[in-house]
C-alpha cells in the first residue's frame, strides 16, 4: 500500500466517523432482528457519543440516499430499517470481526494477482479501482500489478467501481499464483505492503483500549461498546490480512484482537440493558407478493 493511498483511506475513515458508529449500532442491535429504529432513539443514543442531532439526521439522510437505509413512518414517528445492501455490508463486517479475525494463520500459500491498464481519459475510474483494491486487501507489487494473500473475489471489487457505459472487467486481468524461486512470499509482503504502518494502527488501538480505564470520557458501557466496535471494524477493514508466518512474532494485531474480544464480552450485558431502555423499534413485515416493500408493525426492542 502506498503512503498516499493509506492516508486517503484513513482520512475517509475519520470523515465517516458518525456513519461508522451508526454501522456499529446497526450491526449489534438491528442486523437479523427484522426491526426498524426510531430516529429519536438514534439521536438519544448518539448524544451519548457526542454526536449532534444535526449530524445524526444528516448521516441518516445520506445513508437513505445511498440505499443503505429505508425510511418508514408509523403515525408521526419516523423509523429507519436496513436495506438488503446494508444487510450485506453489515454481515461482511460481522464475518470480519468474529470469523476472519485480525490474524491470518490459515493462509494456503496462494496469491490473487490483479493487473489493469486504463488510459488517462479514465483517470477517475482508475483511481476508484485502486482505492477499492486497497480496501479489499491488495497491495501494489509493481507498476500495474496488485497482489493479495489468498483467494479474493475481484468481481465484487469491480462491481463497486462505477462506470457508465464501460466494462471495467475488459481492462483487468485476474490470476491466482504461488511464489516460485527466486521470489519468496516474504519478499512479496515486504514489497507490496507497509507493514510498519499497519502495525502502527494496531498500536494506536492498544494505546486507546488496552488501559485500566479505556476511553474514560465515554459516559457508559453502551457508548464504550459502540466506540470499541467502530474502532475495531475500521482497523481490520484496513488490514490486508497478511500471512502470520511472514510477520514478526510480536505482531500487535495478536494482542489487539485479545483486547477487543475481552472488552466486547464485558460491555455486552450492560450495554444491552441500556439499549433496551433507550431504543424504540418497530417490527418490519413484508407485503404479500412484493419482496421489495416493507411496513412497520408494533413492537419494542
Amino acid at each position: 500500500m502506498t503512503r498516499t493511498e493509506g492516508d486517503d483511506n484513513e482520512q475517509a475513515a475519520s470523515a465517516a466517523r458518525p456513519q461508522a458508529l451508526l454501522f456499529s449500532f446497526l450491526g449489534i442491535y438491528v442486523l437479523g432482528r427484522g426491526v426498524a429504529v426510531s430516529s429519536g432513539s438514534l439521536i438519544e443514543v448518539f448524544a451519548r457519543l457526542g454526536v449532534s442531532e444535526e449530524a445524526v439526521r444528516s448521516t441518516l439522510a445520506r445513508m437513505v440516499k445511498r440505499g443503505l437505509l429505508a425510511r418508514h413512518r408509523r403515525g408521526r414517528r419516523t423509523y429507519f430499517g436496513l436495506t438488503e445492501r446494508a444487510e450485506q455490508v453489515l454481515e461482511d463486517g460481522r464475518r470480519r470481526v468474529w470469523e476472519t479475525g485480525a490474524v491470518n494463520r490459515a493462509w494456503d500459500g496462494t496469491w490473487t494477482l490483479v493487473g489493469f491498464s486504463l488510459p488517462d481519459s479514465l483517470r477517475a475510474i482508475r483511481h476508484d479501482l485502486r482505492s477499492q483494491l486497497v480496501w479489499a486487501g491488495f497491495g501494489l507489487l509493481q507498476s500495474g500489478l496488485w497482489a493479495a494473500p489468498g483467494t479474493k473475489d475481484v468481481g465484487d471489487v469491480l462491481a463497486r467501481v462505477a462506470s457508465a457505459g464501460l466494462r471495467v472487467a475488459d481492462h483487468v486481468t485476474v490470476l491466482q499464483a504461488r511464489a516460485l524461486r527466486p521470489t519468496d512470499s516474504a519478499d512479496l509482503v515486504r514489497k507490496a505492503f507497509d507493514t510498519e504502518r499497519i502495525a502502527g494502527r494496531y498500536r494506536h488501538f492498544l494505546d486507546r483500549w488496552d488501559t485500566p480505564r479505556p476511553v474514560p470520557a465515554a459516559p457508559d458501557d453502551l457508548a464504550r461498546q459502540l466506540l470499541l466496535h467502530a474502532d475495531w471494524l475500521q482497523l481490520i477493514r484496513q488490514d490486508p490480512h497478511l500471512p502470520a508466518e511472514h510477520l514478526p512474532p510480536d505482531w500487535p494485531a495478536i494482542r489487539a484482537e485479545q483486547v477487543f474480544h475481552a472488552l466486547a464480552r464485558g460491555y455486552e450485558p450492560p450495554a444491552a440493558r441500556l439499549a433496551s431502555a433507550i431504543v424504540e423499534t418497530s417490527g418490519l413485515r413484508r407485503r404479500p407478493g412484493d419482496p421489495g416493500q416493507v411496513r412497520t408493525t408494533s413492537s419494542s426492542h
